[in-house]
This record gives C-alpha cells, sequence and structure tokens, in this order.
C-alpha cells in the first residue's frame, strides 16, 4: 500500500485527537463513578487533566482544519468572483494566516520558554509541569503553518479550479454530488 505522505499525516493526526479525546471520556468516567459510587479514591485532577488533553487535541486538529477549509475565509467574497481572482484571494487568505500561525509559534514559544525558566506547576495535587499544557499552542501552530505552507504552494504553482474553488462542481460519482444537485420540479 503506498499512500501519500500528508494522508499518513492526517491519520497520524486523526489518530492522535482520537486517543487524546477517548483518553479524556475515560479519565472523566472515572472521575464521575468516583465521585458519586466511591468517594474515597476519587481523582481531585481529573478536570485539570481532561481540559491539557482537550487542549492538545484542539490545536492538533487545527491542522486538518486548514487542510478541509475549515478555518476563517471569505467564502461569501469568493462565491462572487471568478475562479482566477479566487486564486488570488486565496493565496492572500494563505498569507494572512500564515502570518498569524508564526505568531502563533514565536509567541507560544515565550509562554513555553517562560514556564520551563520559572519551573510553572498547576495548583492541584498533580502539580502538573505546565510547560506541556502551553505548548499545545506552538505545536499547534507549527502543524498550521506547514499546512498553510502546502496549501499556497498549490495555490500558487498547482492552481486547479476545478476542484480548488468555493462552489466548484463535484464529479458525477462523488459520495455527496448526488443530494447537492437539483431535482427537475414535477
Amino acid at each position: 500500500m503506498n499512500q501519500r505522505p500528508d494522508t499518513i499525516w492526517d491519520t497520524i493526526e486523526r489518530t492522535l485527537v482520537g486517543l487524546l479525546g477517548a483518553i479524556a471520556m475515560v479519565i472523566g468516567l472515572v472521575q464521575v463513578v468516583g465521585r458519586y459510587l466511591f468517594p474515597a479514591y476519587a481523582i481531585s485532577w481529573a478536570e485539570e487533566v481532561i481540559v491539557y488533553l482537550i487542549i492538545w487535541g484542539v490545536m492538533i486538529i487545527s491542522s486538518q482544519l486548514v487542510r478541509t477549509d475549515g478555518h476563517v475565509r471569505p467564502d461569501l467574497v469568493l462565491r462572487l468572483i471568478p475562479p482566477a481572482g479566487q486564486r488570488w484571494v486565496e493565496s492572500f487568505n494563505c498569507l494572512v494566516a500564515l502570518a498569524f500561525s508564526v505568531g502563533m509559534v514565536w509567541y507560544g514559544w515565550q509562554i513555553v520558554d517562560t514556564s520551563l525558566m520559572l519551573d510553572e506547576r498547576s495548583s492541584s495535587d498533580l502539580q502538573f509541569p505546565m510547560w506541556i499544557y502551553y505548548a499545545a499552542l506552538p505545536g499547534g501552530g507549527v502543524l498550521m503553518t506547514v499546512r498553510y505552507l502546502i496549501r499556497l504552494y498549490r495555490y500558487l504553482f498547482h492552481f486547479d479550479p476545478a476542484t480548488m474553488t468555493v462552489g466548484h462542481h463535484l464529479p458525477p460519482d462523488h459520495e455527496i454530488s448526488g443530494s447537492l444537485t437539483m431535482q427537475e420540479p414535477r
């Protein structure tokens, strides 16, 4: 089986986020059951760890939003302009998003560095090193930066109006194209 590298990357991201979500759910379940059925064994740090896992999951999956056009972009404006114009608006959008993503990496790393320098820990019994939690920000920023670079490259050098424009027509054999076609009035 010969898969494209970005498909493998997608699989790794989705699997990792699924595992983080599953671990958060199990910890939450253990916390609730422990709190009501076995109060002596309830864990005091469950909510804290759940937040950490969810934040890491959100920051990792933000890369998938870039890949699938899920982040903020001017869809309404794009629908009003021809494909050639869409190409340049999307390229500009990628540049703005790249600036934002690089800023996330830069400032996120400064937060992580400060937390490491201060040896900042959570206030719960767990005493979790906060730099690990804060590292989600530059981590997600790096993933989004790479995705936006790939996206920008494709819009600049491999633009295909049939598949890369807002509102493009899906091939007849696509799984959702049948539900999008207009029915003839009777």
